[in-house]
């Protein structure tokens, strides 16, 4: 058997090929990522006698050029995490320790030759988790634009038109909508709403809910109008105050869109892997925190029992241990992926406050919390607990599924 270790870098790749012993293929020899060059080395694969496995880090982006191109070729292809392959120790030369691409190419091959039958291949729907991926990333980086362009807005109205973001909590509508944003984009100074009587105002904002396809409430509006009466604004309202609100309306609008688009765009996505229908079903997921689970979980196969799974998310209980010391109570490793620990934070956050009776995950943070838990504790233990229900769910759903 072939082992091929590949170090990917952008642009380029190191390549060792192995045979068991240690006995050396091919020494060390840099492929670039350019069509012609891929061909090449495919061609060079396939000649190989014997059964050839290929195994690469997933860094970044960069491997998913080669992997992608390998793995449409027929060759088997593996990307691994690459704390995996820092962690697997080179029993050739346990003491020095060398970093070189050269040398991590054929460490790589090394770890392929020990891990020979464990490998698991890469195919079309690692495409898809890793497509679901990217745009968990982007949507979080969204989100963050979109919290500082809505801090942003706020404190420009506080300036024309204080605590107007507050007369209004309506979720976000599919387009990115919101209804105080849109209410500030037309009454974006006091003066807009004082100018006009009551029954003005009423009338004027009556229409202007029936236009934005809004609810009308009377006693809502009358409720505007006495507070714009008290209110005391700081900037005049004029041409250069109005553009200034409207551009940061503008960019608010934008970024809003952006990740509303995104979310719908990530249960597409989602809900072709097979998966979807289990997770989606558990109490404290939605339209919007499954996908993002599903996309930092990744394939829930390659965990080879439950403490791996909320290992890699870092909400495993610490041990300190020593002799006949044992420590009770210690922190979570979190050593794991803070973006899925923010995730399950976010789904036991939504267990607590909608408090479904039978769900297992939020009677275990209620009884924990009833026994004077702090927050981050119970709060850890429930997402450990999630995530352990998660593992086995998934894994025997998908056991289920013909091959």
């Amino acid at each position: 058997m072939n082992a091929v270790g590949i170090d990917v870098s952008k642009g380029k790749s190191m390549v060792a090929i192995l045979r068991p012993g240690g006995s050396i293929v091919s020494k060390p020899f840099v492929v670039r990522h350019l069509s012609g060059e891929l061909q090449s080395f495919i061609q060079q694969i396939k000649s190989l006698e014997d059964e050839t496995r290929i195994v690469m880090e997933h860094t970044g982006r960069y491997y998913e050029p080669i992997a992608r191109e390998l793995s449409e070729a027929g060759l088997f292809v593996s990307a691994i995490n690459p704390k995996l392959i820092c962690d697997f120790q080179d029993e050739d030369n346990p003491l020095r320790k060398v970093k070189s691409d050269k040398a991590d190419a054929v460490k790589i091959a090394r770890y392929a030759l020990d891990r020979w039958q464990k490998l698991k291949q890469y195919g079309s729907m690692d495409e898809i988790r890793n497509q679901l991926k990217t745009m968990n990333r982007q949507f979080a980086f969204y989100m963050k634009h979109k919290t500082a362009m809505k801090n942003n807005l706020i404190g420009i109205l506080d300036l024309t038109y204080p605590g107007v973001n507050a007369y209004f909590d309506s979720p976000a509508r599919e387009d990115g909508s919101q209804k105080w944003v849109d209410f500030s984009t037309t009454y974006w100074h006091v003066n807009c709403v004082c100018k006009m009587s009551l029954n003005a105002f009423v009338e004027h904002y009556r229409k202007w809910c029936s236009r934005m396809k809004y609810n009308f409430s009377r006693s809502k509006a009358e409720e505007i109008y006495g507070t714009a009466k008290e209110l005391v604004p700081v900037l005049p309202k004029d041409e250069t105050t109005k553009l200034i609100i409207k551009q940061a309306i503008d960019q608010l609008n934008t970024a809003s869109q952006t990740v509303e688009r995104l979310r719908s765009l990530m249960n597409e996505t989602a809900a072709k892997l097979p998966e979807y229908p289990v997770v989606m079903a558990m109490k404290g997921v939605g339209s919007s925190l499954g996908p993002q689970l599903m996309a930092e979980i990744g394939d829930v196969t390659r965990f080879t029992h439950k403490a791996a799974i909320t290992a890699f998310a870092g909400v495993d209980p610490g041990v300190n241990q020593s002799g006949d010391y044992e420590q009770k109570s210690v922190h979570a490793s979190k050593r794991g992926s803070p973006t899925l620990r923010k995730t399950l934070f976010q789904v036991m956050d939504v267990l607590i406050k909608t408090k479904p009776q039978n769900d297992p995950v939020y009677l275990f943070m209620d009884k924990k919390r009833a026994q004077g838990k702090p927050y981050y504790v119970y709060m850890t233990a429930g997402a450990n607990k999630f995530l352990r229900i998660y593992y086995g769910r998934v894994k025997e759903y998908l056991s289920s599924l013909p091959q």
